[in-house]
């Protein structure tokens, strides 16, 4: 399975132009016969608002809007993509990710972790992390700052998934590091993607990345590149969580002990 993050940098308050940027991404995917894409946290929208307005005038529904529209059609023909959407609902704006395949819309995720200024224009998601399967395949999926919880990605193993699809916007200098290790500890693939460029002061790291079940990075785009990077994975090395012959990632845990991760403060 070729497997591919979309590496961009959107423009806020520049719905149209940040469009073109997804056709574009999209089109080069399509080119070198991507299997299954992820694009970048807010994509549609731009990060570093500055007013509700601003939001608001990228934010769309899911899966009518316009981004939404161009991620069904590419997703026809048996491919599957992940991508972070400035979403509006009945109740308030989300930061989102949407998965589409085969020409459907198979669900979208609401970021739960928010980070800095997100948490002044979004309402906080308050369901489990999915996992959707496609083609006989499990994808999780998870949002940028959701890389600091490691209860997440957990979650998403025990939920039998193979590979964590992750739209980010990632800052801080060691995010796609913490990848790694999620990788590592649940013996799963994970698919970084972020962003590019400086957006009002704010710079963003790239370095988009896609990791094997041992940490290994499979391929890591540079801080300014644009385009996709892909590589051919097998998924199914993900149904194993052995790291010795004696020991399994998930069957040695002891979630009785565990008990104090679920209370609150």
């Amino acid at each position: 399975m070729r497997v591919a993050v979309g590496q961009i940098e959107p423009h806020v308050s520049e719905y149209k132009r940040n469009l073109q940027i997804i056709r574009d991404v999209l089109s080069e995917a399509k080119d070198v016969e991507i299997d299954v894409l992820v694009l970048p946290e807010l994509c549609n929208s731009g990060y570093v608002f500055e007013s509700r307005e601003e939001v608001e005038a990228s934010a769309e529904s899911i899966p009518e809007g316009q981004t939404s529209r161009e991620l069904i059609s590419w997703s026809r023909d048996g491919r599957f993509v992940v991508a972070g959407i400035c979403e509006r609902t009945k109740e308030g704006l989300h930061n989102s990710a949407a998965a589409f395949g085969d020409g459907k819309h198979f669900g979208t995720y609401r970021k739960i972790h928010l980070f800095l200024n997100e948490r002044d224009w979004f309402l906080q998601g308050n369901e489990e992390p999915p996992v959707y399967e496609h083609n006989e395949n499990r994808f999780g999926v998870m949002i940028c700052f959701d890389w600091a919880f490691p209860e997440v990605a957990r979650i998403l193993a025990l939920k039998q998934a193979q590979i964590i699809l992750h739209p980010s916007n990632l800052v801080l200098p060691y995010c796609q590091d913490a990848m790694v290790t999620r990788s590592i500890e649940n013996h799963i693939f994970t698919a970084t993607a972020n962003r590019t460029g400086t957006e009002r002061g704010v710079t963003f790291s790239g370095s988009s990345q896609i990791t094997d079940v041992n940490g290994k990075r499979l391929v890591r785009m540079g801080l300014s590149d644009s385009g996709i990077g892909w590589a051919d994975v097998e998924l199914k090395l993900a149904d194993s969580k052995s790291i010795t012959a004696r020991n399994d990632s998930l069957r040695d845990r002891r979630p009785g002990l565990y008990t104090r991760l679920t209370q609150d403060d």
